[in-house]
């Protein structure tokens, strides 16, 4: 079974990023389901999945269901561009068609879902930690660092989202006990930070700098270690 997942997933990822080039998302999204490469994209997806099966026709119901459906779910979202924002689209796009992929395996292989593995305590213990070195430590260190926020700085949402990627790389160093790797993430971001340094004269903003990142290093090194000694209590 999970070589038959494999190989649907190698076929949606081939179909789906590797031979669609950015002409024919343009022209799909300007003529909808006119579009010829609409239907280049789904013919693509059949003979892909015709090759990772081997022209195997016993799997007909996926060589029929999982092109249709991909016609229907692009179709969906070239229609909803507008409506809905272009990456919530990705994502419900992506969602759906790994749900196909589910629906199509549970119709030829005979399994089950087991949520109870979700609610045991290393899941959640593991949940509880990405979510604490990404959105409350995001506002833990705002409500810090308010002190010396500029007063006529405006609110950055990526620097937010590159705060919490730089968590929880930190963390996943220190998990896999790489050290270094926190090392080098904080040179690099030292570097990067450097210019910002250089170019304002205003103590404040190196302040505001300076106290943010160690504070975003400290807060994901000790939920890091944290995580560690309560992994070993249970």
């Amino acid at each position: 079974m999970i070589a038959w997942v494999l190989k649907l997933t190698l076929a949606h990822l081939l179909g789906d990023f590797m031979l669609q080039p950015d002409k024919w998302i343009e022209h799909k999204n300007r003529k909808t389901y006119r579009s010829k490469y609409l239907y280049f994209h789904v013919l693509i997806h059949f003979v892909l999945l015709l090759l990772v099966l081997a022209f195997d026709f016993k799997y007909w119901a996926a060589l029929i269901l999982i092109p249709i459906s991909h016609y229907v779910i692009d179709l969906g979202k070239l229609l909803l561009r507008k409506k809905i924002e272009t990456r919530i689209l990705f994502f419900i796009d992506q969602a759906l068609h790994f749900f196909v992929i589910f629906l199509i395996t549970k119709l030829y292989f005979s399994f089950q879902v087991d949520f109870s593995q979700a609610f045991k305590a290393k899941v959640l213990l593991l949940l509880i930690a990405f979510i604490s070195i990404s959105y409350v430590a995001s506002v833990v260190i705002k409500i810090l660092i308010s002190k010396w926020k500029q007063e006529n700085e405006t609110t950055n949402a990526a620097g937010k989202y590159i705060g919490m990627m730089e968590r929880i790389l930190v963390f996943v160093f220190i998990v896999l006990n790489h050290w270094e790797g926190v090392g080098f993430l904080l040179a690099a971001k030292s570097v990067f930070r450097f210019g910002d340094l250089t170019k304002s004269h205003e103590v404040r903003l190196t302040e505001y700098i300076l106290i943010g990142t160690l504070l975003s290093f400290g807060i994901a090194i000790g939920i890091a270690l944290g995580y560690q000694k309560l992994l070993k209590l249970i």
